[in-house]
Parts: structure tokens; C-alpha cells; sequence
């Protein structure tokens, strides 16, 4: 296999000029910076929550998914075989609460993205609706930052910001309907898109994990307040406290630290999908 890129958690290979495939890592990064430290069966627990949430979103749009179990057996468990895709640069974030930049960028603007948002929000306030508060891909910075609904129809025009929007939100509902089944609130979340080589638009990257969303207790949820997170808003938070600079090389975690973030990786996956983890 041709390694094509090896990213802050995961690496890619090309397996064909229409398939790859993704391999999770124990590694985890925050603000932009991978730690030294990995995380045990965080690969495995990433992907196979995702593997998941491809197969019950499945009917909103296609993904990228060929297989999770057709994979090389030195990466079973955290990778999968996946359509090569035409990714479409921008981020596409859902928020039903208010939080993380998200909350920043309210108390500065009272909006996000854009969006106009109720005055004297708190943080941990539900919205009174989701919203699509896309961000960019790349920036000049190298971090994510904020874009408005007319900033994508420039970059991708009008019927496919208005696809993307829909399909943002309609995901991020119907996720955050099944996890609040299972007592856990999906703050904000994140998805990536692509075309297909038959350009259909095309769910890709992964979905709905602990990487990409945050996720709360919803019987310990408590607005005006920090959440108790079970994802990785727990290392960063932890890193902050540091009194590191957020600039490489990042701090070891220590061991009562991976133990606990490995442990809200699991808890999470087992509320929402309702199985065991082994």
C-alpha cells in the first residue's frame, strides 16, 4: 500500500484510484498539536463509532464506507476501506448548545458564523434550534475559523451550500435525537464532504465521535457552567491547565489522565450504540 498522507490521528493509504484506506491511531491532537502520549484502543474506539453512525445515517446520504471488516489484519478495528473522495473544504459544523469557540464568538458578535443568536446565552445553553456555523478547511493561520452560509455559496455555490446546510442539520438531528435516547446530549459536531467519482455528494472522514463532537452527560447537564465531556475536550481542557503554550511539542499525559480519557471514549460508545465494549 502507498501511503499517501499521515495526518495528527490518522493515516491514509491508497489502495486503488477509487478506494483508500483510513487508519485511526492512538495518537490525539489538540490544538493542532499531537501529544506524545497515546491513547489506548482510541483508533479502535473512533472507528468503530463511526462504523456505527455510517450504517444509521445511511438513509440520509451516501458515505464513504466500504467495509470495516475487509481490512488488513495489523489494523482491524481501526480502519476501514473507504470510497476515494473530491472533499469539499469546508467544515461542517451543527450546534445545538453553546459552547467552545462557538461561545467565544457569541460573546464577542452574539452570532456565530453569521448566525444571530438570542442575547444573555450562557454557556451550555441549549439553542433554540440547531445551526450551521461552518468553518474553514484551511486557513492561513492553520486553525479553523469562522465562515458565514454566503462564504460557502462563494466557494461552492448556491444549491450545494443549501445541500450541505440541510444535510448538516438533518444529520446532526437525527444523531442527536438516538444519543439523547441514551442519555447523552451532542453538543456541536462536525462533517466533512466530498464527491464521489460518480459526483455524487458523499458523507465522508468519520462521524459523530469523540473526536469530532462533544459530548454530555444529559443528567448532568447544567447551563452557565463547564460540562463534564466525554470526548476530547477532556485532554485539552487538561492541557490547558498545564500552563503549556499550545505550541509543539506538546506535554506528556500522565498515566491517571489516558486513564481517564480512554475511560469517557468507552462510556460514550457503549451509551450510544448500547454494546460492550471488548
Amino acid at each position: 500500500m502507498n501511503l499517501l498522507h499521515s495526518g495528527k490521528v490518522r493515516d491514509v493509504y491508497e489502495l486503488s484510484n477509487r478506494e483508500l484506506l483510513l487508519v485511526a491511531s492512538d495518537r490525539i491532537s489538540v490544538y493542532d498539536v499531537s501529544l506524545p502520549t497515546p491513547i489506548p484502543e482510541r483508533g479502535a474506539l473512533l472507528t468503530q463509532l463511526s462504523v456505527f453512525w455510517f450504517g444509521k445515517l445511511a438513509e440520509v446520504v451516501p458515505n464513504h464506507l466500504i467495509s470495516a471488516t475487509n481490512v488488513p489484519a495489523e489494523f482491524a478495528r481501526r480502519s476501514i476501506r473507504a470510497k476515494r473522495l473530491d472533499m469539499i473544504h469546508v467544515e461542517c459544523i451543527a450546534r445545538g448548545y453553546l459552547t467552545g469557540l462557538g461561545l467565544r464568538e457569541y460573546q464577542r458578535t452574539g452570532a456565530v458564523s453569521g448566525v444571530v443568536l438570542p442575547p444573555g446565552l450562557v454557556e451550555g445553553d441549549k439553542l433554540p434550534e440547531p445551526a450551521f456555523t461552518p468553518t474553514t478547511k484551511f486557513s492561513p493561520t492553520g486553525h479553523d475559523e469562522f465562515i458565514t452560509f454566503d462564504d460557502v455559496v462563494s466557494q461552492v455555490g448556491q444549491s450545494t451550500a443549501e445541500r450541505l446546510r440541510e444535510l448538516t442539520l438533518e444529520l446532526y438531528t437525527r444523531g442527536a435525537e438516538h444519543a439523547a435516547r441514551n442519555g447523552v446530549i451532542i453538543a456541536d459536531t462536525k462533517f466533512e464532504f466530498g464527491w464521489d467519482s460518480n459526483g455524487v455528494l458523499t458523507l465522508g472522514d468519520e462521524v459523530l465521535t469523540s473526536d469530532s463532537s462533544r459530548f454530555w452527560s444529559a443528567d448532568e447537564w447544567a447551563p452557565g457552567q463547564s460540562q463534564r465531556s466525554m470526548d476530547k475536550q477532556f485532554v485539552r481542557d487538561w492541557s490547558r491547565s498545564t500552563g503549556w503554550d499550545m505550541t509543539p511539542p506538546g506535554p506528556d499525559i500522565p498515566d491517571d489522565v489516558v486513564a481517564a480519557t480512554r475511560a469517557r471514549y468507552i462510556e460514550v460508545y457503549e451509551r450510544i450504540t448500547g454494546e460492550k465494549w471488548q
